[in-house]
């Protein structure tokens, strides 16, 4: 067995697994290996049923009261009975498991761990796992991970398969060299990969995710250092002979441009009438006004007679900003062709959206990732602009670019990276800051509440909806998970949809609809079809519905401030007033004081910054910016120490070995070569 031996290749694993497995993005034996925890369980100190004061995931020690019945219902077996001491007990029921009717031992106390739900007066606890004392004595001692998984594919089969994986691979060098281990204190790879997924206590586990959050910094940034090497300064092939469109857009706008917008438009003309080509990320706060910067350069391309691409990360988007831009050219009367090509076309309208594309040579193209594929052919690309590019990988972009012969590049994010940090993760890159909101536009009226405070949101909500407005509710899970206590979308959902008895139109939003699903719900919300969409962090990017004024995000406290402030930027979009409620589910101390910086500020970078402040390297619990760059463990706020160890050694290195050509680089520059073969992402 390899690393890229397939996953069936692990003992156990048949095709419907196979198929599973591959929606989580596991498709070899080393894919499984790289699949890390997206949290980890502590297990709680026991405690009595009658010491239970909300549901959730509890430890319960108890004596079992009462004989074990197995029961048979609808096909279906069941075992009951019921633990506890004279103080109170509890109902313990497990489905489809009819020997845990002979392994429970009448008046023999035991200690059930599982998620307690409310039955009358008491508690229940379904599929409960089962320990001895001295069993749960050892659990308490280590930390359980937690996957990201799919339906049909546990915790555990995650967990089994993994550890087969470890069992059965070789060790495999440690490409790192050893002067940088040394120099940075880390340890070994293999150790690294082992302590992620079972580690033997908080330190391991601590050393480990510091080996591999390094490797990723590491590797990303000497791979962007490659790339600004191989690409230097390139010849502008697009010289910008007339400049008079700008000019006459501006002073036909019925608003004035911020004065981060003119900076920033003036920085990309300035770059677009230059020698070389531009390679400029604008980043731009929630709201900031982005999108006209980008409609500005690509008619100023059109003007002089050159093509240009807006990629976009959803249909949706890609369509909300054709319409903006056809509607803009009809206003401001611009002969110029706006042509729309996105996956979802029928064969008949891509036929003609390729066709338009080579009858006019000055058109904006706008779309998804349609705009990559082959039968894309441009015509003079002058300009390609990636929309939310955290949402892309760098393959993508310079896929992009190799439509055209060294078009400009300008990439555009909202995600609200401080400077320092931004200026080593875009290092082949020009950086322009919008950091002003328009004055048009009403801040977001904030409140961080608990879960007692539900209600009242849900009455505030349907105030707003009775008004003509439309809401989101934000939940961390897709479906109800036996590990985690946090709400899930699609329970969520039908709460909601009998809270209102039918009075609201309430959707459901999540990553693992088929893209086609969740288009037509996507389009429904924005056309005003759905009033109130339940929805994951899928909805950070990907609609803009200026007529919604309300955000309700459950489980705040498991979220980065930067993520949970480009969450609450979907709202705010139009002139009435916005509002954004953070339901602390912990009301911890910690959380109430994260929390409090975001309901006290709408300064995207302020925020960022403060994040950056608060987080330190053992906070990895729950709150990764996952929304956030691409990576499968590091998080640039959290991680930013390691993020700046990383960037000042890919330097040393290269200084000291610019090709890798030593003997003791020969293992790193392979995974340099790899991964430029694979892509890497941004």
């Amino acid at each position: 067995m390899e690393l890229r031996s397939p996953i069936t290749a692990i003992k156990g694993i048949g095709s419907r697994t196979e198929q599973r497995m591959q929606k989580i993005g596991v498709y070899t034996v080393g894919d499984i290996l790289l699949h890390y925890p997206r949290e980890y369980v502590q297990y709680k100190p026991p405690q009595k049923p009658s010491e239970i004061r909300q549901e959730g995931h509890h430890a319960v020690i108890g004596r079992v009261m009462s004989v074990p019945v197995l029961k048979r219902t609808n096909r279906m077996e069941l075992v009951q009975t019921k633990a506890g001491d004279l103080s109170g007990t509890i109902e313990l029921v497990w489905f489809r498991m009819p020997y845990m009717k002979s392994k429970l031992k009448l008046g023999e106390i035991y200690i059930f761990y599982g998620k307690a739900k409310k039955k009358g007066r008491s508690y229940c606890m379904e599929q409960p796992q089962v320990y001895t004392f001295e069993q749960y004595q050892e659990k308490m001692q280590t930390l359980q991970p937690v996957y990201g998984k799919t339906e049909g594919l546990s915790n555990q089969t995650i967990l089994k398969t993994i550890r087969q994986a470890l069992d059965a691979l070789p060790l495999s060098y440690d490409y790192l060299p050893e002067s940088i281990r040394k120099k940075e204190r880390l340890c070994e790879y293999n150790f690294a990969v082992s302590q992620i997924h079972f580690p033997d206590d908080m330190q391991q586990l601590i050393l480990a995710r510091r080996r591999l959050v390094f490797d990723e910094f590491f590797l990303f940034l000497l791979n962007i250092q490659f790339r600004k090497e191989k690409k230097g300064s390139v010849h502008n092939a697009f010289p910008i002979q007339t400049e008079t469109v700008i000019p006459y857009l501006l002073s036909h706008l019925p608003y004035d441009l911020t004065r981060a917008q003119k900076k920033c438009l003036d920085e990309v003309t300035a770059d677009l009438k230059s020698g070389c080509v531009m390679q400029r990320l604008v980043q731009g706060d929630v709201g900031s006004g982005k999108t006209i910067v980008a409609f500005l350069c690509m008619a100023l391309m059109g003007e002089n007679g050159y093509q240009s691409a807006l990629m976009a990360p959803t249909e949706v988007l890609a369509r909300q900003h054709y319409e903006t831009f056809v509607d803009m050219c009809k206003t401001y009367e611009l002969n110029r062709a706006v042509i729309l090509l996105t996956g979802s076309l029928t064969a008949k309208e891509k036929r003609t959206a390729y066709e338009r594309m080579q009858m006019y040579p000055d058109a904006m193209i706008i779309g998804t990732q349609a705009l990559i594929q082959e039968k894309a052919v441009f015509q003079n690309l002058g300009l390609v602009i990636t929309d939310e590019q955290h949402r892309f990988g760098v393959r993508q972009r310079e896929t992009l670019a190799e439509k055209g012969a060294s078009p400009h590049i300008l990439v555009m994010s909202a995600t609200p990276i401080p400077r320092t940090l931004a200026i080593i993760i875009y290092g082949d890159m020009d950086i322009s800051v919008i950091d002003e909101v328009p004055a048009r536009r009403l801040p977001n009226k904030n409140c961080v509440v608990g879960i007692s405070y539900r209600n009242t949101a849900y009455e505030f909500i349907r105030k707003e909806i009775e008004q003509g407005h439309q809401a989101y509710v934000i939940c961390p899970l897709v479906e109800e998970s036996e590990e985690l206590d946090a709400e899930n979308v699609t329970d969520y959902a039908k709460k909601l949809q009998a809270y209102y008895r039918g009075e609201i139109t309430v959707g459901c939003l999540h990553g693992k609809m088929k893209p086609a699903e969740k288009n037509r719900t996507m389009e429904a919300f924005a056309g005003g079809e759905i009033e109130l969409l339940v929805s994951t962090t899928v909805v950070e990017v990907g609609v803009n519905v200026p007529n919604a004024t309300v955000m309700m995000i459950e489980n705040a406290e498991r979220y980065g401030l930067a993520q949970l402030h480009q969450l609450r930027g979907r709202v705010g979009r139009g002139e009435a007033q916005s509002y954004c409620i953070m339901v602390d589910n912990a009301q911890s101390r910690e959380s109430k004081k994260r929390l409090d910086i975001l309901n006290h500020s709408n300064d995207g970078f302020f925020i960022a910054g403060e994040d950056l402040k608060l987080r330190g390297p053992g906070d990895f619990f729950g709150i990764r910016q996952s929304g956030d760059l691409a990576f499968a463990i590091a998080d640039i706020y959290q991680d930013a120490d390691i993020l700046k160890l990383a960037a000042e050694d890919v330097k040393w290195l290269l200084d000291a070995d610019p090709a890798l050509e030593k003997k003791e680089h020969k293992a790193l520059l392979a995974i340099v070569k790899q991964d430029r073969e694979e892509g890497f992402s941004l």
